[in-house]
């Protein structure tokens, strides 16, 4: 046995976040550990890596009992860690970055060397030599998965390392995950990917509130059976209405560019597309690829020189700020929860204030109502099954799908005519994901035009009507959904415009 965990307690004051957790790893496999948020996942593994110490119980480490202090000493009884969000100098080479991370004395011709040798072993090619900022997102996670690799690990802990891949980024992983285990390496992978787990993982470990609740073959199980083992019930897959009546445009953006002379940030090359009222839009693509340009100029964030390139209900709004966009029926859920969606020390009621105080009566003759905050927060709650211990609760004590469904809420009890999402379930397990994609749906049943920006292709298949792919700053043409396969938006989203239409199936043959 690689790995065995003995009674792992881990206590914070407002929760067990770990209770009497064992489980164990073995040798030459890849395990998931699965779990709804706030089940206890990220400080298991925090505790492996030597971040956190453990209150109670023993960890085994292939037959001896160890305390592993600090990461560094997990890294040398051969425990490596890649991380969900990369920890990479943009500014730097490859070779600067990998030799930043490892702490590692000697000839910087040696380690490129090892560089080149590691990668191409294991079908990751990398050139040493390039700078961060001139690769993919994919190219990006190569560097952290090599950058572990060169520290020889018996042991890899994966966090969602698929959440940024396009579909054939994700095969090409999953060869080298599976070339690791041959090897003899374990894998403890961390996914709400379910069906990426059935396809890939050889055991599974379920918590549920702190708690191992089971352990089973993901090859023997439905992606929905293991969800209902997570959140312990069975989970309603929302259903997409096909017979949705879809009014006139609402959102229409034609034209729409945008430079920042930031060699880190793509450019923004005559975004054309419209969302109607009645209908969910979806934008495809890799981090990077101009979304965050987009949202903010949407949002009235950013001001665009171009008033007309933006128009809602036939209102040109490039020039107007978020504000008055908000009292034109615009709802806005960014994609970062804490610090853009919240304010982390703030309590639930204090956030709604934040986006409602134009457009309900949390105002009156320029004094804030905290009282009416509290009950629009109590109402939040209640609607949105937010596990909290109540309005008064800061907004950063959630787990990141409760607060999701929190900021989801509040913009969906305005009732929008127009709602803009990024990123609306990213991190958050399946039964959180069901009850926003369930009511971002009923929304627009109800006649709200949605645009969702999200780089998570099943949840697009899943609640869109006409989908797009954003690559390198520009848009593609939009198609009906039920037109469209993984294959064709995955060669868009790795910047297949040019070559051929990727649209068309004959062309990809």
């Amino acid at each position: 046995m690689r790995l065995e965990l003995s009674g792992i307690t881990k206590a914070f004051p407002a929760c067990i976040a770990n209770d009497h957790v064992n489980f164990d790893v073995k040798a030459g496999e890849i395990h998931a550990l699965l779990g709804e948020n706030g089940a206890g996942k990220s400080t298991l593994v925090k505790m492996i890596y030597g971040i956190m110490q453990p209150d109670e119980g023993s960890i085994i480490w292939e037959g001896k009992s160890v305390q592993i202090e600090n990461p560094g000493m997990a890294r040398k009884l051969g425990i490596g860690m890649v991380f969900q969000h990369f920890s990479l100098f943009e500014s730097m080479s490859v070779l600067e970055n990998v030799a930043l991370g490892i702490n590692e004395k000697g000839p910087l011709k040696e380690l490129a060397k090892r560089i080149i040798e590691v990668s191409e072993k294991y079908g990751l090619p990398l050139d040493p030599d390039r700078h961060i900022h001139t690769l993919s997102v994919g190219e990006r996670q190569r560097v952290e998965i090599v950058r572990c690799l060169l520290q020889d690990p018996s042991l890899i802990i994966m966090d969602e390392p698929t959440s940024v891949l396009t579909p054939q980024e994700v095969d090409k992983l999953f060869v080298t995950l599976r070339r690791l285990r041959e090897e003899g390496r374990s894998i403890l992978y961390i996914s709400h990917k379910l069906d990426e787990i059935k396809a890939l993982c050889d055991r599974a470990t379920i918590l549920r509130a702190g708690k191992v609740v089971g352990d089973c073959d993901p090859s023997k199980e439905s992606a929905r059976s293991m969800a209902q083992m997570m959140v312990g019930e069975e989970i309603k897959i929302p259903a997409k209405n096909l017979n949705a009546k879809v009014g006139e445009d609402c959102l229409v953006v034609e034209n729409l560019s945008m430079s920042t002379n930031d060699v880190f940030v793509a450019d923004l090359d005559n975004v054309t597309f419209s969302v109607k009222s009645g209908e969910i839009f979806g934008i495809a693509g890799v981090a990077g690829n101009g979304q965050n340009n987009l949202l903010s100029l949407l949002s009235g964030e950013r001001l665009s020189a171009q008033g007309q390139a933006i128009r809602i209900n036939g209102l040109p709004v490039g020039h107007l700020g978020s504000h008055k966009r908000r009292k034109l029926g615009l709802a806005f859920v960014p994609e970062e929860r804490l610090g853009h969606g919240t304010v982390p020390e703030m309590s639930l009621a204090d956030n709604t204030v934040l986006s409602g105080h134009g457009v309900s009566d949390l105002v009156q003759m320029g004094w804030l109502r905290f009282s009416k905050a509290h009950r629009l927060a109590k109402k939040i709650i209640d609607a949105f099954d937010v596990r909290t211990g109540g309005s008064k609760s800061e907004a950063k004590s959630l787990s990141g799908g409760n607060l999701q469904k929190f900021i989801i809420g509040r913009e969906l009890l305005k009732s929008p005519q127009l709602l803009i999402v990024a990123q609306p379930t990213w991190g958050v397990d399946a039964g959180a994901a069901a009850a926003i994609h369930q009511a971002l749906m009923d929304l627009r049943d109800q006649g709200c035009a949605i645009l969702v920006v999200s780089q998570d292709l099943d949840e697009l298949f899943a609640i869109t009507d006409r989908m797009a792919v954003i690559s390198h700053g520009r848009l593609s043409e939009a198609r009906p959904t039920h037109e469209t396969t993984v294959e064709q938006v995955g060669l868009l989203m790795g910047g297949l415009f040019d070559q051929v239409d990727a649209w068309d199936e004959e062309a990809q043959r």
